[in-house]
């Protein structure tokens, strides 16, 4: 970092202390080779930085936070900004004889299984979600009658800790896991990047926090600010991808 200004100098949360100058310098070059991470450059400290506090600290102009914003966006876009968790599969093992069954209806969980159905003489139904054998009414979408039977996707949605953002600005309570608004698969967010993400089976872009598709959620914000509209709250239930539209 640049030393021996005359001006004065901000001390960073790794102790160090640097001009807004050399910090803007310095970030910049760390945007240029790639990175979305901001780490301190004295010899010795690998201690990462905040973009909050990047940004507090360097006295970034507004024209300067919107490069910025973009290329810490391009960076992350980069690299893996999430964990895929949970993806609705076409095809279950029956649990009596481990045949390949396809489930008729993504609204309904119970599936006919046509080997057990033909070696017993009379039909043979499991349920999607628990792999027993099926019990209740039917069609139906949310559990059978079956102990203990539960959607454990929905289940994380609904008790996943929230996330607490290193680089997005007043975002509080936001779950940490969502569901994909059109295909239903479940990501996790990594906290040190940006708000958006892609979904890596439909390839739709949206926001974590509001769950607007990206290109809606920047009309009002950027990607690292926090949503006009708010955080959306957790989700009660799964998407279902009813049709393949591209809508990134």
């Amino acid at each position: 970092m640049c030393e021996g200004f005359s001006s004065l100098k901000a001390q960073m949360s790794c102790g160090h202390a640097v001009t807004p100058m050399s910090l803007t310098n310095w970030c910049l070059k760390l945007l240029e080779q790639g990175s979305s991470r901001f780490v301190c450059g004295q010899f010795g400290c690998d201690a990462e930085w905040s973009y909050a506090e990047v940004r507090k600290m360097a006295l970034l102009t507004p024209q300067e936070m919107k490069h910025f914003d973009k290329a810490l966006a391009l960076n992350a876009g980069q690299r893996k900004v999430f964990h895929f968790c949970f993806s609705p599969s076409a095809t279950s093992q029956c649990p009596e004889c481990k045949t390949p069954a396809a489930r008729q209806s993504e609204n309904n969980l119970c599936v006919p299984c046509q080997v057990c159905t033909a070696k017993n003489g009379h039909t043979y139904e499991f349920c999607w979600q628990c792999l027993r054998e099926w019990k209740g009414p039917k069609p139906c979408s949310e559990r059978c009658e079956n102990i203990g039977c539960c959607n454990s996707a929905l289940e994380t949605l609904i008790t996943c800790p929230d996330i607490i953002f290193e680089s997005v600005v007043g975002v509080r309570g936001c779950p940490s896991v969502r569901a994909c608004p059109t295909c239903g698969s479940l990501l996790e967010h990594k906290r040190s990047h940006c708000k958006h993400i892609r979904c890596p089976r439909c390839r739709l872009g949206f926001c974590f926090v509001c769950l607007k598709a990206s290109a809606e959620c920047l009309k009002t914000s950027s990607y690292f600010e926090a949503c006009s509209c708010g955080v959306a709250p957790r989700q009660t239930s799964v998407p279902v991808w009813k049709n393949k539209i591209n809508l990134h």
